[in-house]
């Protein structure tokens, strides 16, 4: 295991976001405190092991000025002569476990001693929760004995580990408080609470706690219970605009996602075609960051309950009103009674439906988007539901531009754009073009999470170097290709873990996340590499395009 970043270095992590090597959690956690008050709001700031992540929250911004500021306040940490800094233990956390988890056996093989002897290390001292992050309230807890301490991370990582699920790997110990994505090996299970979406501070633990593991008595709980939704009444402007005949295959409410929470631990969600959601609303005269459906797969039909407009935007797809077919990227006045329909996809797998006013519903964190890792927000709409809309006013768009959508051609490959990732050195040095010259088909098991990429089966492997390309946790970010030991690239979705553990050989650039949502499994993709200059040019040219995609306005009067 490595930090792969040296102390005092800022290494880009994309076009939007950079990694500053620190010594330790600690010296991540002051530097962040500094750099939270420098940057004030324009930028996520989010710690590791022995890394700390900038992340620009504005999608326009330019990563100059921010690492500028983390220049001036990473210099002033330097100077510092933290020796005298006061340090004291935490709260003592008494968390009980059932010790019979799928991966025991192997973890007693990897450290050389029996499953009962790992159980017995496990609860022998408390441990120290170092880091917060990954998913909510999940803390990396340091201080695990040898022999526990060299068992490594899993050379893929699951899908899905289960909630409660109890972990070991690279010299940590944690417990997952939600389901969700994880290649540490998984020992035993509890239903401890970790995590609370009603009120600050939201995760139970803190850095510097201590945790003890104990064996779980008779009728102590080792299943977690879900996390509790809040509760929501639609607000007294609020129009009951739509039913749910059919959601089709998933069909979720997204805005412009959560800001301010990823330090907790807690994805920002949001789309995961960017692009293809801004034109939508803004074709209904909505704001930036407003409500609207996410629909994976299409088969969805809804019923309209109050006249509005409406626009269909991203992959294509076929649109019908009534059962008559209407163009998508245009605006549609709905009458009550009148039914919509959105079909098969015919050039990506995400369409974006947006009304004027927004789709309303209850906020996780300030935001209604439903997040597939923690399982956060309103979820996949249901039969019968009923969805509300705020109040909108004119003037409203017409039509987007041919073009201006973004829609893929599944009949070759589709290149994303990416540019180099912060872990060169764990990775051959032709690693990048053996990259650029592979093929790549996206995995049944990926999602908003990620994607999943299996290469040929004749192609070489990237993975090379040092500890397997394993790294102590470090803040990751959308389009992040991650690279497990068995050389499979994964590439983070807007719903990722706010921390990663495995090594990063490229990031896609912003120009292309759009495309990047629209990678249904199955379709076939090339990572494309360009220098910093070029995807700094090519977003800008975007931002050009899309400020003119939206044509004409709507004729609409208005009393």
């Amino acid at each position: 295991m490595t930090t792969s970043i040296p102390v005092g270095t800022v290494r880009r992590l994309g076009d939007r976001a950079f990694l500053i090597g620190v010594a330790d959690a600690a010296a991540a956690r002051e530097l962040a405190s500094g750099l939270t008050a420098a940057l004030a709001g324009e930028a996520e700031v989010v710690c590791g092991a022995a890394t700390l992540l900038v992340h620009a929250t504005d999608p326009d911004a330019e990563l100059p000025s921010l690492e500028a500021a983390a220049d001036s306040a990473r210099a002033a940490l330097m100077r510092r002569d933290r020796s005298d800094d006061p340090v004291g233990p935490g709260r003592l956390v008494t968390v009980p476990c059932r010790f019979d988890g799928p991966d025991l056996e192997e973890v007693a093989a990897l450290a050389g001693c029996r499953p009962d002897d790992v159980v017995a290390l496990l609860t022998a001292a408390p441990l120290t929760a170092a880091v917060m992050g990954f998913s909510p309230g999940f803390a990396y807890l340091e201080g695990l004995p040898g022999p526990l301490d060299r068992v490594p991370r899993r050379p893929r990582p699951r899908p899905v580990v289960p909630a409660g699920s109890v972990a070991v790997a690279n010299g940590r110990a944690a417990v997952y408080p939600t389901a969700s994505p994880g290649g540490w090996h998984l020992v035993g299970r509890t239903g401890f609470p970790l995590f609370s979406a009603q009120a600050p501070p939201y995760a139970v633990l803190a850095p510097g706690d201590r945790v003890r593991f104990t064996v779980a008595g008779a009728g102590e709980r080792v299943e977690p219970e879900p996390v509790a939704a809040p509760s929501w009444f639609p607000p007294p402007e609020a129009r009951a605009v739509f039913e749910v005949v059919a959601p089709g295959l998933r069909a979720v409410v997204q805005d412009g996602g959560r800001r301010g929470v990823a330090a907790v631990g807690v994805p920002g969600a949001g789309p995961a075609d960017p692009v293809s959601f801004d034109l939508a609303n803004r074709l209904t005269g909505n704001a930036a960051r407003a409500g609207a459906l996410e629909l994976t797969g299409g088969g969805t039909r809804l019923r309209c309950l109050a006249a509005c407009h409406v626009a269909v935007v991203g992959a294509a797809p076929e649109v019908r009103v009534d059962g008559t077919p209407v163009p998508a990227g245009q605006l549609l006045p709905l009458a009550a009674g009148q039914v919509l329909d959105v079909g098969r996809q015919h050039g990506g797998c995400r369409s974006y439906v947006s009304v004027a006013g927004g789709f309303l519903g209850p906020e996780w964190f300030g935001s209604c988007a439903s997040d597939e890792l923690t399982g956060l927000g309103p979820g996949p709409l249901a039969p019968r539901q009923v969805l509300h809309a705020g109040v909108w006013t004119p003037p409203l768009g017409d039509h987007v531009v041919t073009g201006c959508a973004t829609d893929v051609d599944t009949s070759s490959p589709v290149a994303l754009r990416v540019v180099p990732g912060p872990h060169a050195e764990l990775f051959d040095a032709d690693a990048l073009t053996r990259l650029a010259a592979a093929d790549f088909v996206v995995e049944a098991a990926s999602n908003r999470v990620g994607l999943r990429l299996r290469a040929a089966p004749d192609a070489p492997p990237l993975r090379s170097g040092p500890g397997g390309g394993t790294l102590d946790s470090q803040g990751v970010v959308t389009g992040a290709v991650q690279v497990p030991p068995d050389g499979d690239p994964v590439v983070l979705l807007p719903d990722h873990a706010t921390l990663g553990g495995y090594a990063v050989l490229a990031v896609v650039a912003s120009v292309d996340h759009g495309l990047l949502g629209q990678c249904a499994p199955g379709t076939r993709v090339r990572l494309v590499p360009v220098g910093w200059d070029e995807a700094a040019a090519a977003q800008r040219t975007r931002r050009r395009e899309l400020a003119r995609a939206v044509a004409g306005t709507y004729p609409l009067a208005v009393d």
